[in-house]
């Protein structure tokens, strides 16, 4: 066969070679490209013989659409990479961190950090495997998943991403990549990197590295570690990605010591590529390269040849791909660049699409779209949200728990601002970049368990924000009280207070001078929990950013099952005790690990 890259019998190293002997200059610069969905269009894709689209954060077909809409989309995008002279298909990439979170209908999963709570790797496996799935049924083959950032200061708008203040419980969640990718058969080569078949989706381990330790917490800040920290603590998880066959790492916007990671060639070719064998592909975040100067895009031109020299092999561009392409050109052309850098770079990408299957399969599987949200999928959800749950406290007398509550109870009071809000339950990287408040998807919210799981014969009276009125000739048995954060995401998230916003610790002080009560909190983080709200109420819940699937809440609640969740990160009593991890400082309000069970 003159073209052995398009045997599907051949070895992959056999294809990659001969597919890059074929190409020009012009067609590898265009396969390092990865442009937004807004700019993308068949022809262009075509032409310039791009090699990857993605959907920004949010960034949708349009509003509410489901898993064939987007399949349409990309679909139509894939026609013009395979009608392109060599036919090499595209990769599209898409924020499904926690599940397919850009889809309408989708399967919303618990954010990370409540992930971490459960401290359980196969759940977690198991979640990866559902998020490809569902994925894969929007056209998608690439999950920009799992963040393994080890998040050491809640201040930061990021934090939920995260899985732990604590390296192993991080390279414990690597599993998601053997859910996301499948499990490499025995003897696969170290580094290489695996997809299983069409169910499955490339992952990306990121961001590398250190972007959970930047000082204050401030988002895409500078991290001061020593050496043996950066490789002990941060770089630790990224070694279990490696060897679990991850196909892609995502380079942090952060710095080392000052040092931009984009144009760390030492820790991104140095390390990661020789000494650690990562043989996948490197990527950059989103409009990395014009945040590498101060002012931002200062120098365009040496950003694109700093990062490229550094190691990157794929720009996330997104928008100014025609720029891109002629300055990287010219680089190629005035030999800033050497062309061995180009085809390291372009042979990983190759790499990645030949293990994904992309050349025999480049379109939708159109059978998976019935999976999506299906009742299965949103069961593991739910129970992804019942094993997450720390109970902190549990009846004013030690003796006497207050949980689990009474199902024949015959009036119920259920209050704030998040018992019956589907966007605040699922939090940011939901539906839009940042989140929304209301019905952003389909799902459960608390209040419509709580009524689900006591059907008709418990009264149940609910006000979001209760006032004395509400308690006028009432006579509630007890009541529910849900507060937490509003939805946000990135630097919009970064927080150096962590008060309880919504007026939520007021509301939940309020109703616990009136009433027994039980508060859920819903954040991405531990929040400053004042003490008159933690005496007063009688039971405490951290809840995290659940997802869809709110009657995991009520399960535990109403007993029929118990807690299981433990922190997975150190409970501070004031922000001025941050950073505050379990090897650190002492004197939290709640310890590491700490999870009540009764």
């Amino acid at each position: 066969m003159d073209c052995i890259y398009k045997d599907p019998n051949a070895a992959i190293e056999e294809r990659v070679k001969d597919l890059l002997s074929k190409m020009t200059v012009e067609e590898k610069i265009g396969q390092m490209t990865q442009i937004e969905r807004a700019v993308a269009n068949p022809s262009a894709i075509r032409d310039r013989c791009i090699g990857s689209v993605l959907s920004g954060g949010g960034s949708r077909p349009f509003e509410n659409a489901e898993s064939a809409d987007w399949a349409n989309m990309i679909d139509g995008f894939q026609k013009g990479a395979v009608e392109s002279r060599l036919g090499i298909p595209i990769f599209y990439g898409t924020d499904a961190i926690h599940g397919n979170n850009n889809v309408w209908g989708a399967t919303i999963f618990p954010h990370n950090i409540g992930l971490g709570a459960t401290r359980d790797a196969d759940l977690v496996r198991r979640i990866g495997v559902v998020t490809a799935l569902e994925t894969r049924a929007c056209g998608s083959q690439y999950a920009f998943a799992p963040c393994v950032a080890v998040a050491k200061d809640p201040r930061w708008g990021r934090f939920y991403e995260s899985y732990s203040e604590d390296t192993e419980v991080v390279r414990k969640m690597t599993s998601l990549v053997l859910g996301l990718q499948g499990q490499p058969p025995e003897g696969h080569p170290y580094g290489y990197p695996y997809v299983a078949g069409r169910n499955s989706v490339m992952a990306s381990a990121k961001h590398f590295v250190g972007d959970g330790a930047t000082e204050n917490g401030t988002n895409e800040g500078n991290t001061i570690a020593s050496h043996d920290d950066m490789f002990n603590i941060h770089l630790a998880p990224y070694i279990d990605c490696i060897a679990q066959g991850i196909c892609t790492v995502m380079a942090s916007y952060s710095s080392w010591n000052g040092d931009k990671m984009h144009s760390h060639r030492y820790l991104l070719t140095e390390v990661l590529k020789e000494k650690l064998g990562f043989k996948g592909l490197l990527i950059t975040d989103w409009e990395a390269l014009e945040r590498l100067t101060d002012p931002h895009d200062a120098d365009y031109r040496q950003s694109v040849k700093s990062t490229i020299n550094a190691g990157i092999d794929m720009v996330m561009v997104p928008f100014r791909y025609e720029l891109f392409l002629e300055q990287l050109q010219s680089l190629v052309e005035s030999g800033e660049i050497p062309m061995t850098r180009i085809d390291d770079a372009v042979e990983r990408i190759l790499r990645v699409k030949f293990v994904t299957g992309l050349f025999e399969h480049p379109f939708t599987d159109r059978s998976l779209i019935d999976l999506v949200g299906c009742k299965a999928h949103r069961e593991l959800a739910r129970e992804a949200v019942r094993k997450s749950l720390v109970l902190l406290k549990n009846g004013k007398d030690p003796k006497k728990p207050f949980l689990p509550l009474d199902k024949t109870a015959k009036k119920i009071l259920v209050t704030g601002t998040h018992a019956d809000d589907l966007g605040y339950q699922c939090g940011g990287w939901t539906a839009t970049w940042t989140g929304l408040s209301g019905r952003i998807t389909v799902g459960t919210t608390i209040m419509d368990a709580i009524r689900e799981m006591l059907g008709d014969k418990t009264e149940l009276v609910f006000e979001p924000n209760p006032t004395a009125e509400t308690f006028a000739s009432q006579d509630f048995s007890f009541a529910i009280v849900a507060i937490g954060e509003g939805p946000y995401c990135e630097t919009g998230g970064d927080d150096p207070e962590l008060k309880i916003p919504f007026n939520g610790t007021e509301i939940a002080t309020f109703v616990a001078d009136r009433v027994p009560t039980v508060t859920i909190l819903i954040s991405g983080r531990p929040m400053v929990i004042e003490p008159p709200l933690l005496e007063k109420v009688d039971a405490f819940v951290a809840a995290w950013l659940p997802g869809t699937e709110g009657a995991g809440i009520t399960d535990v609640l109403f007993g029929d099952y118990p807690f299981q969740g433990k922190l997975p990160v150190t409970w501070f009593k004031t922000v001025d005790q941050i950073p505050m991890h379990v090897h650190g400082n002492s004197n939290p309000l709640f310890p590491f690990g700490f999870g009540l069970t009764s």
